[in-house]
C-alpha cells in the first residue's frame, strides 16, 4: 500500500451543543479500503461528509494528497460520494444519470460514451443505457449510482452505508462486487456502516469509532482477534468478555483456575479483562485434564452452518459456544481453551465502559 492520501489532523464538530466528534486523528493510504464502523450516533458519517466537504469541521484540518482542502467545495474535491439513497434521477434513463456529471463538465459525446460503456462493463450492466432506472432492481440502481460516481475519475470513492436498503443476498453478492471493482479500479475506497460483517469481508483497514472517538484501527484480522477494548470486542462478533487476574506473564486465572496464556507484559496479580470467542471454546469431558472448568450445557441453537450453545459453569457464568457438533443441553461437560486463544485486555477507562453501556442500551432496542 502507497503513501498517505487523505489526513485527518485534530478533527472535532459539535452539533446543537453535542461533541460528534472528539480530536480525531486519521491516516489513510492510498488505494486502500478503509471502512468507518460503528453504531449509530458514533461520528462515522459525520466524518466521512467532513472529507467530502459536506461539513466543515469546528477544529481541525482535511489534507488531500499534501494539500489543505479543509475550506474546497465539494465539486472541488478529487472525490465523488455513493449514498444510501441512490439520488438517481427519475425523468432520465441509465446513461443521462450516469453522464449526469460529465455533462456539466462539458465532456464530448464521444468520450461520454466512452466512459458510460467502461462503467456499465465495470458493474455488471451492459447494455443498459436506455433503461428506465424506475425499472431497474434496488441493486441494480446501487450499481448505477456506482457507475455515474466512477466515471468522473475520483481519486476517492467515499460509500455512506451503500447497501443498507438491499437484501440479505444481494447485499452479501454486492460486498463482494465492491471489493471487485476497488481493485478494478485502482483508488481509494472509504466506506461507512454499522454493519461488522462488511466491514470484515470488504475491508484492508478498518476503523471502529464509538461516541466521537476511534476505539480501533487494524485489519479485518486484528479487529476481531485481538480486540484492543471490551466495546470493540463486544461490537465486532459474539464474545464470551469475562473478569480475571493476570498472574504472571502468560499465566491468567479465570473464575478462580489458572489458563495458559501467550499474553505478557501486564504484571502480577493484576485485574484484566479475558476475551474469549465462541468458537474458541473447546468442550471436553468432565472428567479430562484438560477439564479447567466444569458445567452443565443449558442450550442449543442450530443456526445453518454451526451449533450456537451455551454452557453455565459452575460459578455462573453462562458460555457462549458456536461448534459443529452438537452437544445435547442437560449433559455435564468440562471447558478448555487453548493458550492462544485467550485475548487479555487492560481493564477499560469509564469512557470504554460508558462505550459498552450504550451498546447494550442499543441492543436491547
Amino acid at each position: 500500500m502507497g503513501k498517505n492520501l487523505i489526513e485527518l489532523n485534530h478533527i472535532s464538530k459539535i452539533f446543537d451543543g453535542e461533541q460528534v466528534i472528539d480530536d480525531l486523528n486519521l491516516s489513510i493510504k492510498e488505494n486502500s479500503f478503509v471502512t468507518l464502523l460503528g453504531p449509530s450516533g458514533c461520528g462515522k458519517t459525520t466524518t466521512l461528509r467532513i472529507i467530502a466537504g459536506f461539513i466543515r469541521p469546528d477544529k481541525g484540518n482535511v489534507i488531500f494528497d499534501g494539500v489543505d482542502i479543509t475550506d474546497l467545495p465539494p465539486n472541488e474535491r478529487q472525490l465523488n460520494t455513493v449514498f444510501q439513497k441512490y439520488a438517481l434521477f427519475p425523468h432520465m434513463n441509465v446513461r443521462d444519470n450516469i453522464a449526469f456529471g460529465l455533462n456539466i463538465k462539458k465532456k464530448s459525446k464521444s468520450y461520454i460514451d466512452d466512459k458510460i460503456k467502461y462503467a456499465l462493463k465495470l458493474v455488471n450492466l451492459d447494455g443498459y443505457e436506455k433503461r428506465n432506472v424506475e425499472s431497474l432492481s434496488g441493486g441494480q440502481q446501487q450499481r448505477i449510482a456506482i457507475a455515474r460516481a466512477i466515471v468522473n475519475e475520483p481519486k476517492v470513492l467515499l460509500l455512506d452505508e451503500p447497501l443498507a436498503a438491499l437484501d440479505l443476498k444481494l447485499r452479501q453478492e454486492m460486498q463482494y462486487e465492491l471489493k471487485k471493482l476497488k481493485n478494478e479500479l485502482g483508488i481509494t475506497f472509504i466506506y461507512v456502516t454499522h454493519d461488522q460483517e462488511e466491514a470484515l469481508t470488504m475491508s484492508d483497514t478498518v476503523v471502529v469509532m464509538n461516541q466521537g472517538y476511534i476505539q480501533q484501527l487494524g485489519t479485518p484480522e486484528q479487529i476481531y482477534n485481538e480486540p484492543e477494548n471490551a466495546f470493540v470486542a463486544t461490537f465486532i462478533g459474539d464474545s464470551n468478555i469475562v473478569h480475571g487476574v493476570m498472574l504472571e506473564d502468560y499465566l491468567v486465572e479465570i473464575f478462580g483456575s489458572p489458563f495458559k496464556c501467550i499474553d505478557s507484559g501486564f504484571g502480577k496479580r493484576q485485574p484484566v479483562d479475558v476475551v474469549i470467542r465462541p468458537e474458541d471454546v473447546d468442550i471436553v469431558d468432565i472428567n479430562s485434564d484438560k477439564a479447567i472448568l466444569k458445567g452443565k450445557m443449558i442450550g442449543a441453537i442450530f443456526k445453518g452452518e454451526m451449533y450456537e450453545m451455551e454452557c453455565r459453569t459452575n460459578d455462573g457464568f453462562e458460555w457462549l459456544i458456536h461448534s459443529t457438533d452438537l452437544v445435547e443441553p442437560g449433559k455435564e461437560v468440562g471447558i478448555f481453551v487453548e493458550p492462544e486463544n485467550i485475548q487479555i485486555m487492560n481493564k477499560p477507562a469509564s469512557e470504554d465502559e460508558e462505550a459498552v453501556e450504550v451498546l447494550a442500551e442499543l441492543n436491547e432496542e
